[in-house]
C-alpha cells in the first residue's frame, strides 16, 4: 500500500507559513495545483484551516525541508513511517471467476445438505453469492432446481477447505450437543444381540460340574492308551 499524505491541504497550509518552499514544491508534495497554493499564500483560499506539521507527525525531516528550501528542483519525499499499519481486508462477498460461477448452485446445494448450521451470510462469504439465491435452493424454488448435483465448494474451487473449516466452527460454537437420537443407532450389548437372557448363561455355568470335567478328561486319557496299546 502507498504512502498518503495526512491533511494535505492542511500540510500545505503549514509549509506556506513556516518554509521557504516554492509553490510548485508545495503543490507537488501535498498533491494540489500551484495556483490553489498560491491563493493559500494570498489568504483566498483555506482561510480556516489550521495548518499541520508535518515534521511533528512524522511525515517529513527537517532536513528534507532544508534540502529543498537550497534546491527548488528538489522533489519532497515522505519520511518512512514508523509503524506499519496492515491494510485492511475488503469485506462482503467472494469474488468468483466468470467460469466457475455456473458451480455455484451446485456448491450452494451441498452446503445446504451438508452443513445445515451455517447461515446465510456463511454460505454467501464462501462461494460469492447472494441470500435469495440460498433462499431459493434451499426451498426448491430455483430456476433450475431440477438439475442441480451438490457439489463440494472445495472440490469445485470455490473456497479453500480451511476456509470451510473456519465457518463450520464458527457456527457450531454455542450449539447444544447432540442427543442420542440426533446421533442414530448405538452399539447393543452381546445379550442383545444374540438374544441370551444374562440368568440363562449363569445356569449353565452351575450346571458345569467339576466331577464331570474330571470324568471327561480320564476318558480321554484311556482312550489315548488304548490306541496307543493297538499300535503295538
Amino acid at each position: 500500500m502507498a504512502q498518503q499524505l495526512l491533511m494535505p491541504k492542511a500540510t500545505a497550509v503549514w509549509l506556506v507559513d513556516n518554509t521557504a518552499l516554492s509553490f510548485d514544491q508545495i503543490a507537488q508534495f501535498c498533491k494540489l495545483h500551484p495556483l490553489e497554493v498560491k491563493a493559500i499564500a494570498d489568504g483566498e483560499s483555506a482561510q480556516g484551516i489550521k495548518g499541520l506539521d508535518p515534521i511533528a507527525t512524522g511525515q517529513l525531516s527537517r532536513d528534507e525541508i532544508h534540502r529543498a528550501e537550497g534546491n527548488p528542483n528538489h522533489k519532497l519525499k515522505l519520511s518512512e513511517p514508523k509503524v506499519r499499519v496492515p491494510e485492511s481486508k475488503r469485506k462482503g462477498p467472494r469474488y468468483t471467476p466468470v467460469s466457475k460461477r455456473q458451480d455455484r448452485p451446485n456448491a450452494i446445494l451441498w452446503l445446504v445438505r451438508n452443513h445445515p448450521e451455517l447461515k446465510d451470510a456463511q454460505i454467501s462469504r464462501l462461494v460469492g453469492t447472494t441470500k435469495s439465491t440460498i433462499e431459493q435452493i434451499r426451498e426448491r424454488t430455483h430456476w433450475n432446481s431440477a438439475n442441480l448435483t451438490a457439489m463440494d465448494p472445495v472440490t469445485l474451487g470455490l473456497c479453500t477447505q480451511i476456509d470451510l473449516d473456519l465457518e463450520v466452527e464458527r457456527a457450531s460454537k454455542g450449539r447444544p450437543l447432540p442427543t442420542a437420537a440426533e446421533l442414530g443407532a448405538t452399539l447393543e450389548s452381546s445379550q442383545e444381540t444374540e438374544k441370551l437372557d444374562f440368568s440363562y448363561e449363569r445356569e449353565e455355568e452351575k450346571e458345569m460340574d467339576a466331577d464331570a470335567v474330571f470324568a471327561k478328561l480320564k476318558s480321554l486319557k484311556s482312550d489315548r492308551k488304548d490306541d496307543e496299546d493297538d499300535d503295538y
